[in-house]
């Protein structure tokens, strides 16, 4: 799994969530989607702003770790409602696709 360590390097600066949107022309809920690591890409463009105010390279704020991937998530997912449609657990299952609408965000 790709993960960005935005957490790390603001620890690191002393730096504000809100400081580096300010400092980098990114909105406060897309650097918080990056955080959480819920984003599926990431533009050069916002990689190339962030590394230039965090004065890191772009393999000190990406790394890879061992893990699901976003399919396998989505996969576990859809498996779940199954069994909970099969349930017949309908509030069960309308929080379910909820979630798994909510799981694929690009920042």
């Amino acid at each position: 799994m790709i993960m960005i360590q935005l957490d790390r390097l603001l620890l690191e600066r002393r730096m504000s969530l809100t400081e580096l949107s300010d400092r980098v022309g990114v909105t406060l809920a897309n650097l918080s989607i990056l955080k959480t690591g819920k984003a599926r890409a990431v533009r050069f463009s916002t990689l190339d702003a962030l590394c230039r105010e965090l004065d890191c390279q772009p393999g000190d704020l990406i790394v890879q770790t061992p893990g699901p991937q976003p399919e396998d998530r989505n996969r576990a997912l859809q498996i779940l409602v199954g069994h909970w449609e099969s349930a017949q657990c309908p509030r069960l299952v309308t929080e379910s696709h909820q979630l798994m609408s909510s799981v694929d965000v690009i920042a």
